[in-house]
């Protein structure tokens, strides 16, 4: 666990480097008494934690954090400062903690401790989010959901509707600075500036609140009239439907046989599409996106499992992923091709007639002319 100084006082930085010492559980790789050689050497370096001074002449901690957060969104910053004035914009702008100088032995390791907490927090999801059975924090397929947290068992549930979209939107921009600006436009277009700006603070804090009974890593950082969702150890359904996406078709040569479990676990993950249940006009694009990815991963899986000759379960996952997308030419056309592997044309021209009908009376038009000539040379042969 990596900690930078930053104090344009030699004597406090000598100081903070003692208490660190003493301490014993976290190394300094970096000190510095100004914001500009230690942006520098952030701009290179990894660190995982920065102590950093608010009162310097050059610029203000406050203002440097900014910068620090835009170098690395990850780093957790402790600021250290002698006027507890600063306490409430310091925790606006999401500090894991404040200490006031001179800062005893005993508070200063209270907060390495709430350091490493968060530190083996962080490390223990990445750990896990490369396990396909993890259970992701975040659900976002569907509709959102948090789950776990510091009271396993219990359902959270959010004040207003708005408050719920809210978090939404700071999600859907994950690592992301947010302006006031677009989230007023965006969330309550139809409102005078100044009543907006009231309900965006009621909900804000309205977030806030459920945050802290959810997780102690989770809050909402502010800086610049812009906001940031800060999650500390968190995983989303999606971050990890897309990370099985990724490995599964940079693999396709991975056996059936051996991957059935593999498939099955990344594909559950996708239970619905992105915040379907809610209906954000602004989540669309995304949910296109996402839904063209899930179509995509059952094709390629459906692929391998027919070129193995396992034709009877692609066609299951197949028909199971044309729950979610009926009108889908490229999963009919799978199916097609399964069942011709399968040299069950009875079965193949059930498909090809259902899927005809259906679009006929839904949506009063023919099958596309591609998915017409595959069947039609399917049945031929």
């Amino acid at each position: 666990m990596k900690a930078l100084l930053i104090d344009d006082e030699k004597a406090a930085l000598i100081q903070m480097e003692r208490l660190i010492k003493a301490d014993g559980r976290i190394e300094v790789i970096g000190a510095f008494t100004t914001v500009r050689e230690s942006l520098e050497y952030l701009s290179t370096y990894k660190v995982d934690f920065v102590f950093l001074d608010i009162g310097m002449p050059e610029m203000s901690g406050l203002a440097a954090a900014e910068y620090i957060l835009q170098l690395d969104p990850d780093i957790r910053i402790v600021y250290v400062t002698a006027y507890s004035e600063y306490a409430v914009e310091a925790f606006e702008l999401n500090a894991l903690d404040y200490l006031l100088k001179p800062v005893s032995t005993g508070r200063f390791a209270k907060t390495v401790t709430r350091m490493l907490d968060i530190y083996h927090r962080k490390s223990d999801a990445l750990s896990l989010a490369t396990q396909t059975d993890y259970e992701p924090s975040i659900l976002c397929f569907h509709r959102l959901e948090l789950r776990g947290g510091r009271t396993p068992g219990v359902k959270l549930k959010w004040r207003t509707s708005k408050a719920q979209e809210l978090f939404a939107f700071l999600l859907h921009n994950k690592g992301q600075w947010v302006s006031k600006n677009l989230l007023l436009d965006s969330l309550w277009p139809d409102y005078a500036p100044d009543k907006g700006l009231t309900h965006l603070h009621t909900s804000i804090y309205q977030i806030r609140k459920l945050l802290r009974e959810w997780d102690e890593g989770a809050g909402i950082e502010f800086a610049q009239d812009c906001y940031r969702l800060s999650l500390e150890g968190t995983v989303t359904d999606v971050d990890l439907f897309l990370q099985e996406l990724e490995r599964i078709l940079k693999d396709p040569s991975a056996s059936p046989n051996t991957s059935s479990h593999r498939y099955d676990s990344a594909l559950s993950l996708y239970s619905g599409h992105y915040l379907e249940e809610h209906d954000y006009w602004w989540a669309k694009p995304r949910q296109e996106q996402l839904r063209q990815q899930y179509i995509e991963l059952v094709l390629a899986i459906a692929r391998e499992e027919t070129a193995a000759g396992h034709e009877t379960q692609a066609i299951k996952r197949l028909v199971s992923a044309k729950d979610k997308d009926p009108y889908s030419e490229e999963i009919c056309q799978q199916i097609l091709q399964a069942c011709a592997s399968l040299k069950d044309y009875e079965l193949l021209q059930t498909h090809y007639l259902s899927f005809a009908e259906m679009l006929q009376k839904e949506l009063g038009i023919e099958p596309d002319s591609e998915t017409t000539a595959l069947y039609q040379s399917l049945m031929q042969q």
